[in-house]
């Protein structure tokens, strides 16, 4: 037999990351539910070994590099390698955001989970996914990171509120994710960036129209990527997201 595909999931203790690790799961993978808070990361892995799937535990904060480095020890310990990793984990620092009240330190805390954070793993998991015959890195972003679609004029090119944290904080995100495809060219690693759509989490209150299994059907397909297949890339369901 041969052996699992061995995959990391930050944020997977619930809404969209644990669908991911549930879907990942699904396949016959070995999933890492990445998470800080101890009781509930346990108990998602808990539930998905429940439902079937070979899930084990990873504490992991995005925003420390001492737990960074500890979970890729855990990992190499557990699998001797990494073939996915899904950089789920974010937040969107509180609403309202706007520009001419918001307080610096929200962005600081915002750019800290969501880019500095995904760098950050990304960074300690490298040497593990370089072991990998077909490594895949998924970033979580959003549409509301699209420059195209906040200029835009006409209803359908406009997402999200105004939130100067959130937003440019997945504007980055892309950025980041092009970087790493540029410096990765010529590699077998394909790293991209997946919009989930709005989905009912508890990071917008449940206010969304999608379901988390939904949301985590863009990231399942980005992890499951061909080896000939796009990197450097924004998606959604509908295909290709404007920069």
């Amino acid at each position: 037999m041969s052996e699992p595909t061995i995959a990391l999931v930050t944020g997977a203790n619930k809404g969209i990351g644990y669908e991911i690790a549930a879907g990942l799961g699904a396949l016959g993978w070995s999933v890492g539910v990445g998470a800080r808070d101890d009781q509930r990361r346990e108990s998602a892995v808990e539930k998905l070994r429940a439902a079937g799937v070979d899930a084990f535990g990873v504490p992991l904060d995005v925003t420390d590099d001492a737990s960074a480095t500890a979970a890729a020890r855990l990992i190499e310990e557990q699998a001797g390698r990494l073939d996915v990793l899904v950089n789920n984990a974010g937040i969107t620092g509180g609403m309202p955001q706007e520009p001419t009240q918001v307080d610096p330190a929200t962005i600081r805390t915002v750019v800290e989970t969501n880019v500095i954070g995904v760098i950050r793993v990304t960074n300690a998991m490298m040497p593990l996914l370089r072991r990998s015959a077909s490594p895949r890195i998924v970033n979580m972003s959003s549409s509301v990171g699209s420059l195209t679609r906040q200029s835009g004029t006409a209803g359908e090119q406009t997402t999200g509120p105004v939130a100067v944290a959130y937003a440019p904080s997945k504007t980055f995100l892309n950025a980041v994710t092009l970087q790493y495809a540029r410096e990765l060219s010529g590699t077998n690693i394909l790293i991209n960036a997946g919009c989930p759509g709005f989905v009912a989490t508890d990071l917008n209150g449940f206010r969304g129209v999608r379901t988390p299994e939904q949301g985590a059907a863009i990231a399942i397909k980005l992890a499951t990527l061909p080896d000939d297949g796009p990197t450097g890339k924004f998606f959604e369901d509908a295909g290709v997201v404007p920069w």
